[in-house]
């Protein structure tokens, strides 16, 4: 894997949430994006919602709305900790293949959240950079489902 190989693009950036509803109606309404998506992911704690603004997925970019299902979720948290106020919790770029791309991550020296990638969005499967190793920078990384977001 060469050093250019490893991300395609940046697939979304992912707001943190305390109403939803609002923040869908917000971005849908005001800004003009269209809701592509929503579910509720029990293990990551969320219920989420992706936004875009083309007609074809997987869109070049796209919005990740997350509100925490409990305080206790890491969504929750990192509200808490940011005076109860949602915000740009993360980036996340788009991979073709995430086991190679955690791997040559890991080779570059970087650390990873889990052992193992996770299911996202839709069916996605993701990992995280450690924001130690990023400047404080959350990074998620995605290989997204074959049918998209």
């Amino acid at each position: 894997m060469s050093e250019s190989d490893i991300f395609q693009c940046v697939d979304h950036v992912g707001y943190a949430v305390t109403d939803l509803d609002q923040a869908i109606e917000f971005h849908t309404q005001v800004l003009g994006w269209r809701l592509l998506h929503r579910e509720t992911n029990t293990e990551q704690g969320v219920e989420e919602a992706m936004l875009g603004t083309g007609d074809q997925l997987p869109e070049n970019a796209q919005v990740q709305l997350l509100a925490p299902l409990n305080p206790e979720s890491t969504i929750g948290k990192w509200i808490a900790k940011n005076g109860g106020r949602g915000g740009i919790q993360q980036v996340c770029y788009r991979v073709a293949d995430i086991d190679a791309a955690s791997a040559e991550l890991i080779k570059r020296g970087v650390r990873l959240l889990y052992a193992e990638p996770k299911i996202g969005t839709g069916g996605s499967r993701i990992q995280f950079i450690h924001p130690k190793d990023t400047g404080g920078v959350l990074i998620e990384v995605v290989e997204p489902a074959t049918s998209g977001h």
